[in-house]
């Protein structure tokens, strides 16, 4: 997904394009952070201990919900694999751009453009309707606590986190089949230090502008139709926490929504400023920086809000570390 409605493509002559058809791009070199030799060292070093305190996070979120049972409830395994999904969103990128940051080489075959921008598509989508499921659950968990157990059991949950990544590379296929239908043979400098859409699409032979409406279009539909999704749920749980007459009761079930509703408006903020700016793509170097934001540190965010502001994953891992702790005497 990416903010491309207001792109500018210049048309090449009809002799240019078939001069550059009979030469197909094979592969890209990744403009990445070329144009900072200065600093690659430094960004390398950030870049890197972001990503282990990221990986850390995660895999601390995934584990503790697997060994403490208080856990084992649709709240916490959607966690879990939103957990996941977070982490394979970040190696879809992150261990490239660091390769990139250490040696002179920064390309990448067509083939290997193609499958990085599926799975960068497919997982980011997948995180915008796991979000929504996420937040239908604290709807449900709140709206209809008795029916909780059986509306929210393992087959349906089980089948809504299916359905929710297969959606999602469903729209990633169509998004991605759309930029590569047409051969690639406008030069093979991508600006950027990953297969985004922008950059890629202004590398295709064809007229591009109508797929890059198309594009946008999909991905205003996949992220409007999921934040107003979450909106209404939580129209509904602000309407039932409102009903309830202690405030001790509405502190306690606006608690339980408060690391998921942090969560989803940092994740809907960034993708409405980044991914639909109607200016992107028209300056690369912004577009870089940019795309740091939500590739690298919007990522360490969840599990650091997940830990600090949920006081029962707080609890289970106290609860952790003093079982490891004793198993170690």
């Amino acid at each position: 997904m990416t903010g491309i409605l207001c792109t500018e493509y210049t048309t090449l002559a009809p002799e240019k394009q078939l001069e550059n058809a009979t030469w197909p791009v094979t592969d890209f070199m990744l403009v990445g952070f070329s144009n900072l030799p200065d600093l690659r060292t430094t960004l390398f070093a950030l870049f890197f201990l972001i990503y282990l305190v990221t990986l850390s996070g995660n895999v601390t979120i995934i584990t503790i919900i697997h060994v403490d049972g208080t856990l084992h409830t649709p709240m916490y395994r959607f966690l879990a694999l939103l957990s996941l999904s977070e982490t394979c969103y970040t190696l879809v990128t992150i261990p490239n751009m660091l390769a990139h940051l250490l040696t002179e080489s920064q390309t990448i075959p067509v083939p290997g453009c193609r499958a990085q921008m599926f799975f960068f598509l497919g997982l980011g989508c997948s995180h915008c309707f796991l979000l929504t499921l996420m937040g239908y659950d604290r709807y449900v968990a709140i709206c209809h606590p008795l029916r909780y157990s059986v509306i929210m059991r393992s087959t349906v949950c089980l089948c809504l986190g299916a359905l929710v990544f297969c959606s999602g590379f469903s729209v990633a296929l169509i998004e991605t089949s759309l930029i590569f239908s047409a051969p690639l043979c406008r030069g093979d400098r991508v600006e950027h230090f990953f297969c985004d859409i922008a950059p890629v699409l202004k590398l295709s032979c064809a007229e591009s502008a109508s797929k890059a409406l198309a594009i946008f279009f999909l991905s205003i539909l996949v992220v409007l139709v999921s934040f107003l999704l979450i909106l209404l749920s939580y129209a509904f749980i602000v309407a039932a926490i409102v009903r309830i007459s202690s405030a001790a009761g509405r502190h306690k079930a606006f608690s339980t929504c408060a690391a998921h509703l942090t969560v989803v408006i940092v994740h809907f903020g960034c993708a409405s400023i980044i991914y639909l700016r109607p200016e992107s793509g028209g300056n690369p170097s912004q577009d870089r920086l940019v795309a740091v934001f939500y590739t690298v540190v919007t990522p360490m965010l969840n599990p650091v809000v997940y830990t600090l502001r949920n006081k029962e994953v707080r609890v289970a891992l106290r609860r952790t570390l003093a079982r490891s702790r004793g198993g170690f005497k």
